[in-house]
């Protein structure tokens, strides 16, 4: 998008965005997403991102984000629990290897810088 915008979040249509086998750890997690902007030089991205319940791990960029709805427990390699719902913000750091178990579907608004 080239001008400013308002998108509401919680009702905006998402894109299947396939989990790696290898990051499964249990049940059947589904994640959907979409940019919503992205920078000319594609290191800032700004999206919407939603994974059902089950657990997963990561490699996180740096990204803050929101809760929109859902909950979940992110437990950070060699750093803090993060037990994260509807209007929590937070930040992860590039770099940090996580595992989230997600105990009701999480939609949240982000933005990474690359």
């Amino acid at each position: 998008m080239d001008h400013s915008f308002v998108l509401h979040v919680p009702d905006a249509e998402l894109e299947s965005e396939p989990l790696a086998r290898e990051q499964i750890v249990s049940g059947t997690p589904e994640v959907t997403g979409k940019v919503i902007w992205e920078s000319p030089d594609g290191r800032q991205i700004r999206g919407i991102w939603q994974i059902t319940p089950g657990v997963v791990t990561d490699t996180e960029a740096d990204e803050l984000f929101v809760v929109v709805s859902g909950s979940a427990t992110i437990e950070v390699e060699d750093g803090p629990t993060l037990r994260v719902g509807p209007g929590d913000m937070a930040v992860l750091r590039e770099g940090d290897r996580t595992t989230w178990t997600v105990h009701e579907t999480l939609r949240k608004a982000y933005a990474i810088n690359l």
